[in-house]
This record gives C-alpha cells, structure tokens and sequence, in this order.
C-alpha cells in the first residue's frame, strides 16, 4: 500500500478566502507478481490449479507411481525440469475436453514441450511398449539458438513434426511466455502469447498428410484423439513452469 499527501484546494466561501487542505491519499495498489493463484472470475469459470506453486501433489513421472527423486523441483514458485534427465511428468488425472493455460521459460538452448494424447501403454505394431512418451507436443524451443537446425514444424508452437506454428512470436529466452492449448472434440488449438499459432481437427487431411511425413507415421493410434493426462517434456535441458491451470470444456 502506497500513502503520499496531496493538496485540495477549494472555496470555502466568499470571507474565508483559499483554504488549502494536505488529504493522505491511499491508493489500493494491485499487487503484482502473484502467480499460481486463481482470481474469483477464473473459478468462476471452472478453472483449477494443476500447480500450486509448492507442492508437487497431482504429479508423477511418466509410467512412474510416484514423483521423481531428481530432476524436477519446485523452485520459487515454478515447477522446474533442472535437465538431469528426470524423466517426463503427467498428472495423476486424465483429461477429454479442455482448456489449458501455463506460462513457461527456457535456458539457453533450452528444448522441452507440452504433451497430450498420451497413453502410457502405447505399443508398436508388434505389441512392445514404448518406453518414452509418444502424443500430440505443443512444441517449446530455443528456435535462434538450439544445438541443432530445426525445420518449421519443429519450432515453438508446433504441433511438433506435423503441423508448423503460423505467426509465433516467442519471448527472448530467459523470459517467460504465455501459452494456450484447446481441446474439444478433435478440434484442437495452440496459442503463444496471445496468438493462435495453430489450429487443426485430429483426423483432418493437413493432419493425416503431416502424420504421414513425420517420424511419428508408423505409431499405431498416433492420429486418436483420446482421454489424456498433461504431461511435461524433460528433454535434458532447464525449463520452468508456473500458472499451470485447466478447465474441462463441454463435449462438442
């Protein structure tokens, strides 16, 4: 709260002449900074925290019981991948229709991702498990200054190595961004920083035709939309994520 003085000047009739009065003004400042919390509006409209901003409660690793012992950690107030190889993160709760909201930042070099779609027992063609997390990616990415060239499908905001973002526009690394994935029915949408960057239906012919020329075109069920938990991408390089809500959509 911040209080400072100022003058009111006013008439106070004819014979009295000028009177000047010292008023403290206070102002209600809004306060900044805060995160991980929902304003009355949000749980008005259905969202919820995935992330409080302390605990880890609603996390696990990828085909884990149970949280990782390393490699991910709470860390003012962000939920951080520390890039130890830690593994991915899902939440213990699985999702159809939805709206999802996060705002992340990168290191240097910094490669990670939000996925969806996921089914932890997803098996090749001859039945065996895959052991790493295969799903739609919200692709996030050091498009300037990663290890290796990337094409567009592989850049921030990608459905990454199918469809490339349109118009994204990252913040400089270092700096947080702000993104947006929409679910229903097999419509689906990512966002950046205010922008729709992508928009596609699961079985439409722009997917089909991209499934077909990316690596992932001989995984059985890739193109199903399916109930999903969120997962977060440990692809060994430092990310944090904070202000991680949801609110489930109605069906279609």
């Amino acid at each position: 709260m911040n209080i400072r003085p100022f003058a009111v000047a006013g008439w106070l009739g004819g014979v009295l002449g000028l009177a000047v009065c010292v008023i403290p003004l206070v102002s209600c400042v809004v306060l900044t900074g805060q995160h991980n919390v929902l304003t009355t509006a949000e749980k008005e409209q259905g969202w919820r925290l995935l992330f409080n901003g302390q605990s880890t409660a609603g996390w696990r690793g990828f085909q884990k019981e149970a949280f990782p012992d390393h490699g991910w950690l709470v860390e003012e107030g962000c939920l951080k991948c520390t890039g130890q190889k830690g593994g991915d993160l899902v939440t213990t709760e699985k999702f159809n229709d939805f709206e999802l909201t996060w705002e992340w930042r990168l290191s240097p070099h910094g490669n990670s991702g939000v996925k969806y779609f996921i089914d932890e027992k997803r098996a090749d063609a001859k039945g065996k498990v895959y052991g790493g997390a295969i799903g739609h990616e919200y692709q996030m990415i050091d498009d300037g200054g990663y290890t290796e060239p990337l094409h567009t499908k592989q850049k921030t905001g990608a459905w990454y190595e199918v469809i490339a973002p349109k118009n994204a526009k990252p913040k400089p690394i270092g700096e947080f961004n702000r993104s947006r994935l929409i679910v229903r029915g097999k419509h689906v949408e990512h966002w950046l920083n205010g922008d729709r960057v992508v928009s596609y239906e699961a079985d439409s012919t722009e997917a089909v035709a991209g499934i077909a020329s990316s690596k992932f075109k001989n995984v059985p069920g890739y193109i199903d939309k399916i109930a999903t938990p969120i997962l977060l991408q440990d692809h060994n390089t430092a990310v944090w994520f904070r202000n991680i809500k949801l609110r489930v959509l109605p069906a279609p």
